[in-house]
C-alpha cells in the first residue's frame, strides 16, 4: 500500500514499496530462482518486443501495418545515431546498440501501466546494463588498438606539464561513466514514480484529492517523455563512448 491512513487523519507514505520484488507465489523472501513481479514484467518486456519486431513484421509488406511501422521507426532512429555519432565503421555493432536501446525504451513504458514493475528502478539491472557496456567497449577498444588505446586518456595537444594532470582526469571520468550510466537511468525512474506515488497518497484526502489529481497527470505527462529521454540518452552515450573504442586518438 502506498499509504494508511491514522485515526488521527494523518497519511503516512510508503512510496518506495513498490520497487520491491515479490514472489508472485505465496509470500517469503525472492532467491534468484524465485518467480517474482520482476520476472513476470521482465517476460512481459520480452514478448512486447516479440510482437512488435518478429509477429508484428512478419508480413514485411511494401506498404507496413502500424506495429511494422513502430518497428521501422525505432530501426532507423537507432541505426542513424550510430552512424551519426559513431560512424559507419560502427554499424557492425547496432544489434547491441539496437537491443539496449529497445529493452530500456520498453521496461520504462511498461512500468507506466498502473500495477506494473519497472526493471529500470533496480540499480542491480541498470548495473549491469552500465558495466557491461563499460566492459565491452574496453575490451574492444584493447582488443582493436592495443596499448594504443591508452592514448584515450593522453591529450597531445594540451601543454606539456597539463598532460599527466588531464590523463588522471580523464582515466577518473573513464571509471565513472558506468556509474553514471546506471545511477542516471535507475534515478530519474525512480524518482518518477515516486513522486506519482506521493501525488496518488495526496489524492486520498478529499481537501486535496482535485490538486493531487492535476499533479499526477502532469507528473505522468512528464514521465512519458522521460521515459523516452531516458533510452534515447542512455543509447547516445553508448555510442559516444563506442567512437572512444574505434577512436581513441584526440
Amino acid at each position: 500500500m502506498a499509504t494508511e491512513t491514522h485515526s488521527e487523519g494523518g497519511l503516512v507514505f510508503h512510496p518506495l514499496d513498490q520497487f520491491i520484488p515479490k514472489p508472485l507465489f505465496g509470500h517469503g523472501e525472492v532467491h534468484w530462482y524465485t518467480p517474482s513481479n520482476l520476472t513476470l514484467w521482465l517476460a512481459i518486456l520480452v514478448l512486447c518486443v516479440v510482437g512488435v519486431f518478429v509477429l508484428g513484421s512478419r508480413g514485411r509488406g511494401i506498404i507496413p501495418s502500424r506495429i511494422q511501422s513502430v518497428g521501422e521507426l525505432m530501426y532507423g532512429f537507432v541505426y542513424k545515431m550510430i552512424e551519426d555519432v559513431t560512424g559507419k565503421d560502427a554499424v557492425k555493432y547496432f544489434p547491441y546498440i539496437m537491443t539496449m536501446f529497445v529493452f530500456v525504451l520498453f521496461a520504462n513504458y511498461l512500468a507506466l501501466l498502473p500495477m506494473s514493475y519497472s526493471p529500470t528502478s533496480m540499480i542491480a539491472i541498470t548495473a549491469v546494463l552500465g558495466f557491461g557496456v563499460f566492459i565491452a567497449i574496453t575490451v574492444l577498444g584493447f582488443v582493436k588498438h592495443g596499448a594504443a588505446f591508452l592514448g584515450l586518456f593522453w591529450m597531445k595537444d594540451a601543454p606539456g606539464f597539463l598532460r599527466p594532470i588531464i590523463a588522471i582526469i580523464e582515466v577518473i571520468s573513464y571509471f565513472v561513466r558506468p556509474v553514471s550510466l546506471s545511477i542516471r537511468l535507475a534515478g530519474n525512474i525512480t524518482a518518477g514514480h515516486v513522486v506519482i506515488k506521493v501525488f496518488a497518497g495526496f489524492a486520498a484526502l478529499t481537501l486535496a484529492s482535485p490538486a493531487a489529481i492535476l499533479g499526477i497527470t502532469a507528473i505522468y505527462g512528464l514521465e512519458i517523455l522521460v521515459a523516452g529521454i531516458q533510452a534515447y540518452v542512455f543509447t547516445i552515450l553508448t555510442c559516444v563512448y563506442l567512437k572512444d573504442a574505434l577512436h581513441p586518438a584526440h
